[in-house]
């Protein structure tokens, strides 16, 4: 009898786990995307995306059709240096903005123009993130060197 008992238990709870876990499957729950955060730039919040590896630095927003007002691209490396970027295989001009590990504009670049490529641009001093936006929003925020872009703290180095 209590044999009897203790096998319904195990089935009862193995058949709600197993319940869950095929609701999860077939709700598509996934875990949440690392590969995005929010930034404060010039008072403004920015949706970027995150290039943190080799392959997504090289690739950055290389292809892409637009880029959207409100988002941008964060490159993040390893350790802080003087990073050029170029315009290879871009579809629209952009602004590009180089930070210290402290998040600090450390040199700017207005209206880069796939026209310029295979010209790089170099910033005036070590930086550990790069921030891609659209063209004109150095001008429309007004942002300046020495200006603090908050970054999540999870985020920085």
């Amino acid at each position: 009898m209590a044999i009897n008992i203790i096998l319904r238990d195990i089935l009862i709870v193995g058949g709600a786990v197993l319940a869950v876990l095929l609701a999860l499957w077939f709700m598509n729950i996934q875990p949440p995307d690392v590969s995005h955060t929010t930034i404060t730039v010039g008072g403004v919040l920015v949706s970027v995306e995150i290039a943190a590896t080799d392959a997504s630095r090289t690739q950055g927003l290389s292809g892409r059709k637009n880029l959207p007002e409100g988002e941008g691209m964060l490159f993040v490396f390893d350790t802080p240096a003087r990073y050029p970027f170029w315009m290879k295989k871009m579809n629209f001009p952009i602004d590009i903005i180089w930070l210290d590990a402290e998040g600090v504009i450390v040199s700017l670049v207005e209206d880069a123009s796939p026209d310029s490529y295979p010209l790089q641009f170099t910033p005036d001093a070590p930086a550990l993130y790069v921030l891609e936006v659209p063209i004109g929003f150095i001008k429309r925020y007004n942002l300046a060197i020495e200006e603090k872009v908050i970054i999540p703290p999870n985020m920085l180095q």
